[in-house]
């Protein structure tokens, strides 16, 4: 596998953090410790892409692959970045220290028909080895993926291409009826779309 460029790095340090910012709020609106425990994962990866980033730049300059004002502009986005998953992480926190939503909020969620839901992939669940365009969970069941994570790599915005394999995990967001449906599919209990 080709090494990453800073360009590429940048663009994963970003599309993480905007999930992470997702996750966070997800789980505090849908009391979600699991998925809160998903951001903590993610800023510690984050932490790490930030890291290697900057090394990798300080090289491309040294090596004059990139000039000096490109390379400040791309670090100030990276450190962004970063600070919008150390964000992300401090509002996970507040599920994760068991505080009382705000009665506004509380009052916000009884109103809302959406939930956020995470649910890994059973070996017996008609999922497998199927594509999200073959599958056509968005029309079938309401959940729309916004992201799977397979071992310690994660897919953002995931296509009606992406296979969904064996142990994957699933964030998916859609109407509350729809989430006990994309349970049963991804365990295995139910093969009926």
């Amino acid at each position: 596998m080709s090494e990453k460029t800073i360009e590429d790095i940048l663009l994963e340090i970003k599309d993480t953090s905007e999930l992470m910012v997702d996750l966070a709020y997800s789980s505090l609106i849908y009391d979600n410790r699991r998925i809160a425990e998903e951001v903590y994962d993610l800023e510690n990866y984050v932490d790490t892409l930030h890291q290697t980033f900057h090394r990798k730049t300080l090289e491309d300059v040294q090596k004059k692959n990139i000039d000096v004002d490109n390379a400040l502009v791309m670090i100030r986005l990276a450190d962004s970045g970063e600070l919008i998953a150390d964000a992300a992480r401090e509002i996970a926190d507040v599920e994760l220290r068991d505080v009382e939503l705000h009665p506004v909020i509380k009052e916000s969620i009884r109103e809302s028909d959406t939930v956020f839901t995470r649910v890994e992939v059973s070996p017996q669940s008609i999922l497998c080895n199927k594509t999200l365009g073959e599958l056509r969970l968005a029309s079938e069941t309401g959940m729309m993926v916004i992201a799977i994570r397979r071992e310690n790599r994660w897919k953002y915005g995931p296509s009606k291409n992406t296979k969904i394999l064996a142990s994957d995990v699933l964030f998916a967001r859609g109407p509350a009826d729809g989430e006990q449906h994309l349970i049963d599919l991804a365990s295995g209990e139910t093969s009926e779309l």
